[in-house]
């Protein structure tokens, strides 16, 4: 897994070599003008987001106004776009925007639906969801997470989004949701998840603990029943404090 360091005399072509090369959003002019957030968005959903198979309008049209560049450290705004994880305070990273995409795509989310996303994050992802109409609850386990994407998210117009600081893996659920995603990987998978889900409802989880994961759609298909699809390999960061399988030494 890369780590990426954020000194903050890092210079701009300095972060720009720390990220992978394709593609990248464009570069302030020499003239010093504010570089095109809005020619690197519609860059950034055709060449990455559409070219990984996401194509539902919907989907598209809120990766299409919702302001990523906002939800981004104010040292990393220029490479918002960039096909790649960007650092978030306490450690943690914002996922590539192709994955975004395909979270979204794959839960299916209809307006009114209840949405528990595990691991705010930056607060980009809930943003997405409750722009497509979800009533979205978000657990974070980092306070200051909690309060960069609470004042972000008050900021770009989202604040029904409901933030709650919490570790999920003790967290007791007061209620069933339409729609689970977890941002972050489960080493080994936890059926708490599911039995969250309301009969009908959509988790998306990315399972494994090495290269590459399975990101997974699980569907509660009746009380006691589970569908189960493999959507795509990635490698994401691990979810706080979640179950590791244990390993034998010799």
């Amino acid at each position: 897994m890369v780590v990426y360091g954020r000194p903050k005399s890092l210079s701009l072509d300095a972060k720009l070599r720390t990220l992978p090369a394709f593609p990248r959003a464009p570069r302030p002019s020499s003239d010093g003008l504010p570089m095109d957030f809005e020619t690197a968005r519609q860059q950034m959903i055709t060449q990455q987001v559409r070219a990984w198979d996401v194509l539902d309008p919907a989907v598209l049209e809120v990766l299409g106004y919702v302001p990523r560049e906002r939800f981004v450290p104010a040292s990393y705004r220029e490479v918002a776009f960039a096909d790649a994880p960007i650092p978030l305070p306490g450690g943690q990273t914002m996922l590539a925007p192709k994955i975004h995409g395909r979270i979204l795509q794959a839960v299916e989310l209809r307006a009114g639906e209840s949405v528990l996303e595990v691991g705010t994050g930056s607060g980009y992802l809930s943003a997405c969801l409750a722009a497509l109409g979800g009533q979205v609850t978000s657990l974070e386990i980092r306070p200051e997470l909690v309060a960069l994407a609470g004042e972000t998210l008050r900021a770009t117009g989202h604040p029904g989004v409901n933030l709650v600081g919490a570790d999920a893996t003790t967290w007791a659920c007061p209620q069933r949701y339409d729609v689970i995603v977890l941002t972050a990987s489960l080493p080994e998978y936890d059926r708490r998840y599911q039995d969250w889900l309301a009969v009908g409802g959509r988790l998306f989880v990315v399972v494994g603990g090495g290269e590459p994961m399975s990101a997974t759609l699980v569907t509660r298909t009746g009380e006691t029943e589970f569908a189960r699809t493999d959507l795509f390999e990635t490698v994401i960061d691990p979810l706080v404090h979640a179950h590791r399988p244990s390993r034998f030494v010799f």
